[in-house]
């Protein structure tokens, strides 16, 4: 099985990404496929224009998914970095390269835009997902914190 196409989502993605980011134990609490705001989320992300959200694409089937976020800044003499959510691979895709080459081309791209750092955050809880994302050299330097300002739906 070779690579995967990896191409920016349409709206008729929507539903496949969507089933991605409930497919875990994670998702599965706080996800609801079908609802409305989901449609909503993908206008107003596709409607800017330092967003990228992609899906890798085999045989015209969604196995994966990621958004990658540019972010202009002042620290670092003016850095731009880039920002990778929500990245998500089919179960029956998982250990067969799909993740890295999701990743390499979120890295690639940012690289090309300009971007001086490639960041990500990962729950706590994803061990698996951790060892993953440092065997591609990425190193888990900071601690993050979250607030949420409006209870889940």
């Amino acid at each position: 099985m070779g690579e995967a196409t990896i191409r920016r989502a349409t709206a008729a993605d929507l539903p496949a990404i969507v089933g991605l980011l409930a497919d875990d134990v994670l998702g599965a609490q706080r996800e609801q496929p079908g609802d409305p705001a989901y449609a909503q989320a993908f206008e107003a992300i596709v409607a800017d224009p330092r967003q990228w959200l992609m899906v890798a694409d085999r045989d015209g089937e969604v196995v994966g998914t990621l958004q990658l976020t540019v972010i202009p800044g002042l620290s670092h003499r003016g850095m731009t970095r880039a920002l990778v959510e929500a990245v998500r691979v089919a179960a029956s895709q998982r250990d067969r390269g799909l993740g890295s080459q999701m990743l390499e081309w979120a890295v690639g791209t940012a690289r090309e835009l300009g971007c001086g750092m490639v960041q990500l955050t990962s729950n706590a809880s994803r061990a698996d997902a951790h060892r993953f994302y440092e065997r591609l050299g990425f190193e888990a330097s900071h601690t993050g914190f979250k607030l949420a300002l409006h209870p889940p739906r």
